[in-house]
């Protein structure tokens, strides 16, 4: 008996040209402060972009891009019509289910709510649909690379061997769902005090980056530290948005460019 790949239901969403994964193999590492900033530095470049939080049991994009407690409505085909802000178009289960209720949902029932998001959301046309997933390597990590075809994946870690672990994973997953890897993006990489002009490690620096050279496999950017990016997130703006000429929005920008070079249009 023949086995069924199990990419044979992989099919594209129609008006979206390239979709990007932003992953991590581990939470606390800022994935979803990385991907909010980084729709919006594209957004603010002209280009029309989607960012899908597929983080179905933790979702945070409602909380970080100032959409808390709103709801989406559905136009007339049924459809879920995404909210905007920043000029990015935005979904999430926490448009559906109140902030404060678990969702106790199985594989089956991840898989199911995943094909939604792409086929009964009214995303129209879209350069990049950025989807924000959970820690870790699970069910919808599997069901994303299934449904639709993936440009690539970014991987966040922070600086240390034990975020770096975890990462590894992450990278193998992506090999093995047959997606490539576009590179690692490497949060709070320092601190600069204030008054100060010398960089303080929060995290002790391991082997990331002789481990991604020895693989080959682009660090796309390095961001550092500053409590103004949490505090954004907590308040609903990035910080490309509240402080475009800092040197953390500086860094989201330079990586933003660094993925359409990598992931062009044409």
């Amino acid at each position: 008996m023949a086995t069924m790949n199990p990419f044979e239901q992989q099919r594209p969403v129609e008006g979206i040209k390239k979709i990007i994964a932003i992953s991590s193999g581990k939470g606390g590492v800022g994935k979803s402060t990385v991907s909010v900033n980084l729709a919006a530095a594209l957004a603010k470049r002209g280009l029309k972009v989607g960012l899908l939080d597929a983080d179905i049991y933790g979702p945070s994009l409602p909380r970080m891009s100032g959409t808390l407690h709103q709801k989406v409505e559905l136009d007339e085909n049924k459809r879920l019509i995404p909210l905007e802000r920043f000029r990015v178009k935005l979904m999430s289960i926490g448009y559906l289910v109140d902030e404060d209720l678990a969702v106790v949902w199985r594989g089956p029932m991840l898989f199911k709510a995943m094909d939604q998001f792409f086929r009964d959301v009214a995303w129209g046309e879209l350069d990049y649909l950025l989807i924000d997933l959970p820690p870790g390597t699970g069910d919808i990590q599997l069901s994303v690379a299934q449904k639709v075809p993936v440009a690539g994946a970014v991987a966040v870690s922070t600086p240390q061997n034990v975020a770096l672990t975890d990462v590894k994973k992450a990278i193998d997953m992506w090999a093995q769902v047959r997606v490539p890897v576009l590179g690692v993006v490497e949060n709070m990489s320092w601190f600069i005090p204030p008054g100060s002009t010398e960089r303080v490690q929060l995290f002790p620096k391991g082997q990331i980056d002789s481990w991604l050279d020895e693989r080959g496999i682009a660090k796309l950017g390095e961001v550092p530290f500053n409590p103004n990016v949490g505090l954004g997130a907590e308040a609903g703006i990035p910080v490309v948005e509240s402080d475009s000429k800092s040197p953390e929005a500086e860094a989201f920008n330079a990586i933003a460019s660094r993925l359409i070079e990598t992931v062009p249009l044409t």
